[in-house]
């Protein structure tokens, strides 16, 4: 049988400039490899080939620069006089019309990762024949899929959730020797190695609430001096531009009186370094975020998790105690909660290591694989 997964159209497979989706699809693809005859089709990138393949799965890529439109027309022309069985596109309804025009008789599976049924991001009309036109949607929390639904309640008997994975041996708590070596060797270059480290990985983007995190610090720096915030990640991936609120966020940095740190981008494969450098994870998102992978990847790490309540990223923390922010728009309601974890250790361990157990059972890439191959042969994912 043959399959095709399309990528979106801003950042290429596998990940090297990191994304939520490009890293799920590395994640899943050499395993749906064994079943199927797969191709990645996705954007071309300078650092990769235009076709190659790695291990059992093949890639092509087409340039597009991004452009959605453009990027639309030549996955078509790619398209044209190829068959495929089956055809799973990612998070983006607006090439099913298309799709379905150049290849009549594939399978269409949808995976849907974010607000892109939104009516700013499709019309109702197109947004209504991709519904009519895939097989099933599936949605990487219950958050999404029931935003769907109450836009298009059509599509209900085509949605569930199939939550994303993480690389347990990549992701793992800071145990072993290397990692313990890693973790010093970071702390030691920002001057950090006696302080709890508050750790941020993300985007530093004004819906990501960085600078209500800053202020939470600055709220507790006034009872907790051996504190250091470290955030990790840039404006948008790839890149270290310094955006208008990056400007902001290291003014209000200034005005701390314990160390914050910003790493500027940090490369996918470098990221988890950072997990074992931190003590504790916050994710202060202010947007209703559909459910953001850094969630996994700490609870892989083995960190006690403070996240705000918003969309879907409290679906997963399925620990027995929970450090969920109600009121994520006020700085005090993260502190409060960042204190009970420093004046607390213990209920921190014990966080982390529920965490990682939760990470074992659930959240591998073989679990997350084996409810896409129920999906590609046409059975029906159990109700969670």
């Amino acid at each position: 049988m043959k399959a095709l997964m399309i990528v979106t159209e801003k950042l290429p497979v596998p990940p090297v400039h990191g994304g939520a989706i490009q890293t799920y699809i590395a994640g899943v693809a050499p395993l749906l490899a064994e079943r199927y005859d797969l191709t990645i089709l996705g954007r071309t990138d300078p650092v990769l080939a235009k076709n190659e393949t790695i291990g059992n799965v093949k890639y092509e890529r087409v340039p597009c620069g991004g452009d959605f439109k453009k990027y639309r027309q030549e996955v078509v022309d790619w398209l044209r006089n190829k068959s495929f069985d089956l055809i799973h596109i990612f998070n983006r309804p607006r090439l099913v019309k298309a799709i379905r025009e150049v290849a009549p008789n594939s399978r269409i599976i949808l995976s849907m990762h974010n607000d892109m049924f939104n009516p700013e991001k499709i019309t109702p009309a197109e947004a209504a024949i991709a519904i009519d036109n895939v097989e099933r949607i599936i949605n990487i929390s219950d958050y999404v899929g029931n935003t769907i639904k109450g836009m298009y309640p059509q599509a209900a008997d085509k949605l569930f959730t199939i939550y994303s994975g993480v690389d347990l041996n990549r992701f793992r708590p800071s145990t072993s020797a290397e990692a313990l070596r890693i973790r010093e060797a970071l702390r030691k270059k920002y001057q950090i190695s006696s302080k709890k480290v508050i750790l941020y990985v993300g985007r530093l983007s004004i819906k990501k609430g960085v600078d209500i995190l800053i202020r939470a610090v600055l709220e507790l720096a006034k009872k907790h001096p051996d504190i250091a915030l470290v955030l990790v990640g840039s404006n948008w991936y790839g890149q270290n531009k310094v955006s208008d609120y990056v400007a902001y966020l290291r003014s209000l940095a200034k005005r701390s009186p314990v160390s914050i740190i910003t790493t500027g981008f940090v490369k996918p494969e470098e990221v988890h370094q950072w997990f074992w450098a931190g003590d504790i994870f916050v994710c202060p998102s202010q947007w209703q975020e559909p459910l953001a992978r850094v969630h996994y990847e700490a609870l892989a790490s083995g960190l006690p998790i403070i996240t705000s309540n918003r969309g879907g990223n409290p679906e997963i923390i399925r620990t027995q105690n929970k450090l969920i922010v109600d009121a994520p728009e006020d700085p005090k309601c993260f502190a409060n909660k960042i204190a009970i974890l420093l004046n607390d250790p213990l209920l921190g361990k014990q966080m982390g290591e529920e965490g990682r157990k939760l990470a074992e059972q659930m959240f591998g890439w073989p679990r997350v694989a084996k409810e896409i191959l129920e999906v590609w042969e046409g059975g029906e994912k159990g109700e969670e």
